[in-house]
Formats: C-alpha cells, sequence, structure tokens
C-alpha cells in the first residue's frame, strides 16, 4: 500500500498499553490507538530486560504482526470505535546496549554489556522483525555489536550514551546511521566537546529522531534542527509511553514525568507533534520530510509499507 500517513519509529505504547507485554492483544491496541490519531505506521520500541523477557516482548509484537496481515489491517482491538490500525512494520530495540551514566527513564540495571554472542541470543529467530537496535557506542564491546548489526541489515542508532563526537564518528564507521531521540539522554552539547548532539547536528549522513512534542526539545531547539540539519535526515518520532499512575502531565498532556523529575516519554502522537512543528513556522513539506518519507527510507520501505 501507498505509505500517505505518518510513520513512527519509535513508540512504547499509549494510553494503558506498552511493549512490556506477552500479549499480542495489547500489541494490536497500541496499533489500533495510534492508527485512530491519524499514524499509518508504526515500529514499536522494546525496552531494556533480560534476554529471554526481550525475546518474550519481540514474540508478541510478530504474532501481533501475523494477526495484522490475517485481519488485513482494518480494525483495531481497542475497544473503542471502529478504525483503522496502524500497520506494525517491527520492532526497535532500544537498548540493552546503552550507557547507565544516560539511562533516562530506563531502568540502568537492565542494561547489558555489548557482546556479539549477547546479541545472537537476543536476536536468534528474530532477525527478520528487527528494524533498528539503539546502542551507546563508548560501551566496550559496542563497536562490535554495531558491525554486527549492520552486517544483519539493522539499522543502529546511537543513544542513552555519554560518547564524544569522536566516539560517535567511529561508531559510524562501524556501521551506525542514526541518533535515537537527539539531545536527549546523552552527554551534552559542549562548545569544547560538541558530544553525540553536535555530531548528530553537523553530520551529513546521520539520521536523527526528533521529539517534537515541545517539551522534549524547545522549541528553538527544534527551529535550530530544522534549519541546520540536513532535511532528508531528520525523523520524527512520538517516544509515547504507556500511561501510569503517579506520573504527572505537564505542559497540556504532552509529556509524562516520572516523580523524579525525569521526562518520562511524550504524550502525543505524530499528529499533534506536526501541529508543534506548524506552531513554529516549519514549512509543511519539511514536515512531510519528517513524518514520512525519511523514516520510511531509513527502514528500507521507501514510498510504500
Amino acid at each position: 500500500m501507498k505509505l500517505k500517513g505518518y510513520l513512527d519509529l519509535h513508540t512504547h505504547g499509549i494510553g494503558s498499553y506498552d511493549t512490556r507485554s506477552n500479549k499480542p492483544s495489547d500489541i494490536l491496541r497500541i496499533a489500533g490507538l495510534h492508527g485512530n490519531s491519524g499514524t499509518e505506521a508504526v515500529c514499536l520500541s522494546i525496552y531494556p530486560g533480560p534476554a529471554d523477557e526481550m525475546r518474550k516482548n519481540i514474540e508478541a509484537v510478530k504474532k501481533a504482526v501475523e494477526l495484522q496481515k490475517k485481519d488485513a489491517g482494518q480494525r483495531h482491538f481497542s475497544g473503542e470505535k471502529a478504525g483503522k490500525s496502524a500497520a506494525i512494520i517491527g520492532v526497535h530495540l532500544e537498548g540493552p546496549y546503552l550507557n547507565p551514566r544516560y539511562c533516562g527513564c530506563l531502568d540502568g540495571k537492565q542494561f547489558a554489556r555489548p557482546s556479539v554472542s549477547h546479541l545472537k541470543k537476543l536476536l536468534d529467530g528474530n532477525e527478520d522483525i528487527i528494524r533498528v537496535i539503539t546502542v551507546a557506542p563508548e560501551v566496550p564491546g559496542a563497536l562490535r555489536v554495531i558491525e554486527r548489526c549492520a552486517e544483519l541489515g539493522i539499522r543502529v542508532n546511537m543513544g542513552h550514551s555519554d560518547a564524544t563526537c569522536e566516539e560517535a564518528a567511529e561508531a559510524k564507521k562501524a556501521g551506525a546511521t542514526g541518533i535515537t531521540h537527539l539531545f536527549n539522554a546523552m552527554r551534552a552539547f559542549h562548545h569544547r566537546e560538541p558530544g553525540l548532539a553536535g555530531f548528530g547536528l553537523l553530520d551529513e549522513d546521520i539520521y536523527i529522531e526528533v521529539i517534537a512534542d515541545g517539551v522534549h526539545l524547545h522549541k528553538k531547539t527544534l527551529e535550530l534542527i530544522f534549519n541546520r540539519k540536513r532535511l532528508d535526515r531528520i525523523i520524527l518520532v512520538s517516544d509515547t509511553v504507556k500511561g501510569r499512575p503517579r506520573m504527572s502531565r505537564i505542559y497540556g498532556g504532552k509529556a509524562i514525568y516520572e516523580k523524579t523529575g525525569v521526562l518520562s516519554g511524550s504524550a502525543i502522537t505524530l499528529a499533534d507533534a506536526v501541529e508543534v512543528l506548524k506552531e513554529i513556522g516549519v514549512p509543511d513539506a519539511e514536515i512531510s520530510e519528517a513524518a514520512i518519507d525519511n523514516p520510511a527510507r531509513y527502514v528500507g520501505l521507501g514510498s510504500s509499507c
């Protein structure tokens, strides 16, 4: 089918559901709620954890994809009004090879030491559904994992990382092609050490994820990105998470904070993010690139899903 709607490459969940589930029905509900919000396709992000637990979450997504194919993607399972579900195009593994120093809302205790043997245990039999993996490139062993993922055709994002600009460049040489939620959960930009953020903003080849809820990134930072970054390398993502008790929604419900004050994720879909970008004057053609064309190209869908 022709991909005309938004493609979200980074969502952990929405409403009362997230990917920490072994139930395909929960995964289908996530796709349904995104579909109702105007997103045509999603790549579902799996939280870091023990390899066996992550594999169970991946398996739930695989079964949901099979059910979608049987259903032809025409219905969703949110228990609400009928609508077209967002097509599930695969999985984004956000970890477990990340740096605990920049864990953000993720549980750093669940991170794993990067190794090809651990990667094999995690991926074995699932290679066909893994589209993207986020890795902290400065962690010992990460470069070999990046090389192996690139060999398998899996896109490698750098993120949750203390990488210097030089270390990011080395990861690019090893096969890294993107950066997960630019500026968030990484070494801060400094005039004497641009870090991963500066590398992502300036490198001509690297794709960058952008959370445009006006909270994860200040609107002036969004302006900077769209004014400076190569426009066919910007990928708009929601990074939505399941709404949970004891979390407070701020800025009109656009982002979710933990009680500790750490940003836990976004509460808006790509359709809402598009409106934020329109408010700050980003041209419609550039928004369309970031929300449809660029993510599709990044995961090899071209102009079709």
